[in-house]
C-alpha cells in the first residue's frame, strides 16, 4: 500500500464509519474502482480504531461515569441499578454476538463477505429496513428504557454488520427504532457498543498481523487521517440527528448499490 492510497482509504474510513452507510463497503469500492488491491479485512478493522478513537473523546465524559461507576458497582451492591452501572453490563451483553459470530465466520469476512455482489445487495436490502424502521418505529424511548433482552438485539443487529454494505452504525441504529428508541438514543447506544468490538477487532488484527502483510507506515498515516475526519462527522451526525431523518442516507445506499451491480454485472468491475 502506497501513502496517496493511504490517503484517501483513510478519509473514506473518517467520512463513512459513523454515517449509516459502510465504512468496509467503500473502503473496498473506493480501492476496486482505483484499481488497488482490496485493502483487506485486518487494514479496515486496525484504520477502525483511528474512528473508535475518536469515539472515545466525544463520548469521554460519559465513558468514563459509566467505567468509574461499573466498577465501583462490583464492590457496592447498592450502585448496581445506577444507570451508569447498568449501561456497563449492557455494553458488555450486547457485545456477545459479535465475538461469538465473529469468531465463527472469521474465514468468510475475510473472503466470501466482502465480494462486491454480496456487498451491493447488503447496501441496498439493509437501506430499505432502515427506511421502514425509521419511518415505522416509536420515539418515545430513551437509554433508561434499555434492558439485556434490548442489548441482546442491538448487538445481533452490530454483528450484522460483519458483512460489508451493511453497516455497524446503520444495523444498531434500525434495532433501536425497531424498538422504539429515538434517533439520537439508537445513535448514542450504537456508538458506545462499538467501542468493545471495534478496539478489540483492531488490536487482534495488529497481533495476527505483527509477522508481516501489512504496511505499518501508511496505515498508522490511514488511522491517523480517520480519526481526524470522524471527530468530525460525529459531531455533526448527532447534531443532524436531532431534528433530521436518515432517508438521504437510504437514498445514497440505494444508488450505490444498484450502481455496484450494474458495475459488476458488466464487467467493470471483478466481485471478488
Amino acid at each position: 500500500m502506497g501513502w496517496v492510497e493511504a490517503v484517501v482509504l483513510g478519509l473514506v474510513q473518517g467520512l463513512t464509519e459513523f454515517l449509516p452507510i459502510s465504512s468496509s463497503a467503500h473502503l473496498r469500492v473506493v480501492g476496486q474502482l482505483f484499481g488497488w488491491e482490496d485493502p483487506g479485512a485486518a487494514f479496515t478493522a486496525i484504520t477502525q480504531i483511528g474512528t473508535e478513537v475518536a469515539v472515545l473523546i466525544y463520548y469521554r465524559r460519559k465513558i468514563g461515569q459509566i467505567v468509574r461507576t461499573w466498577l465501583r458497582s462490583l464492590r457496592d451492591p447498592a450502585l448496581r441499578g445506577d444507570p451508569d452501572a447498568r449501561m456497563g453490563w449492557l455494553i458488555i451483553v450486547g457485545s456477545i454476538p459479535i465475538v461469538v459470530l465473529g469468531l465463527l465466520f472469521q474465514d468468510r469476512i475475510e473472503t466470501t463477505f466482502r465480494d462486491l455482489r454480496v456487498i451491493a445487495i447488503a447496501l441496498v436490502a439493509f437501506s430499505l429496513i432502515l427506511y421502514w424502521a425509521d419511518r415505522m418505529g416509536r420515539t418515545d424511548r430513551d437509554l433508561d428504557h434499555l434492558t439485556v433482552k434490548h442489548g441482546l438485539l442491538y448487538g445481533l443487529a452490530q454483528a450484522m454488520a460483519l458483512i460489508p454494505g451493511v453497516s455497524r452504525s446503520g444495523g444498531t441504529i434500525t434495532m433501536g427504532r425497531f424498538l422504539g428508541y429515538s434517533r439520537s438514543a439508537a445513535a448514542d447506544y450504537s456508538f458506545l457498543l462499538a467501542i468493545p468490538a471495534v478496539l478489540g477487532s483492531g488490536f487482534f488484527q495488529i497481533a495476527s498481523s505483527l509477522d508481516g502483510g501489512i504496511a505499518w507506515g501508511p496505515t498508522a498515516l490511514a488511522t491517523a487521517i480517520a480519526f481526524g475526519v470522524g471527530f468530525v462527522v460525529i459531531t455533526w451526525l448527532l447534531r443532524y440527528l436531532a431534528h433530521g431523518s436518515f432517508t438521504p442516507f437510504v437514498v445514497y445506499r440505494v444508488v450505490l448499490g444498484l450502481a455496484l451491480l450494474t458495475l459488476v454485472g458488466s464487467g467493470v468491475l471483478a466481485p471478488q
